[in-house]
């Protein structure tokens, strides 16, 4: 990482798109209908406050999102040294399969993402029955930033 960040919001914003787009994976957090939290990394591509990952709609993670849309993402830096270094951002959204009217603009998100980082293509085919993938999206409602130089997360109200 070299952010480095002041207290400015120009600065949290700066720092917050540095983590996520150097980042390949987020840990989405997902809980079912009785509460039992269930963390799980995927693979994503972002559209502004937009993610978007694949996923098979019967993996757990899948199913809570059915049960229980708000959700928890955290992306990290890694590697960083066991220093008490962590650079993070972390966000609540609501998270859902995309619906088919909305698929083709999400699934080009993803698409770009994955052709820029060298895996390949990815068409409406691999996303859609019989396919066992469906593509899946969580649109932030509110972002935080962890920087080591801090002792406190904040929320952040920054254009990503």
């Amino acid at each position: 990482m070299t952010a480095n960040i002041t207290d400015g919001p120009e600065d949290d914003g700066r720092f917050a798109r540095e983590v996520i787009d150097t980042g390949h994976y987020l840990v989405l957090a997902t809980a079912d209908a009785e509460g039992n939290p269930w963390p799980t990394p995927v693979w994503y591509a972002r559209d502004a406050r937009e993610f978007v990952w694949v996923s098979r709609p019967e993996a757990r993670h899948s199913r809570n999102i059915e049960v229980r849309p708000r959700v928890g993402l955290t992306i990290f830096a890694t590697p960083v040294p066991v220093e008490g270094r962590t650079h993070a951002v972390y966000a609540d959204a609501t998270a859902a399969e995309v619906p088919g009217t909305d698929r083709d603009r999400c699934l080009a998100v993803f698409d770009r993402r994955a052709r820029a980082e060298g895996l390949g293509s990815w068409t409406v085919d691999r996303v859609v029955a019989p396919a066992n993938l469906r593509l899946y999206r969580a649109r932030v409602t509110q972002l935080f930033v962890l920087h080591p130089d801090r002792d406190v997360r904040r929320a952040v109200a920054i254009d990503l």
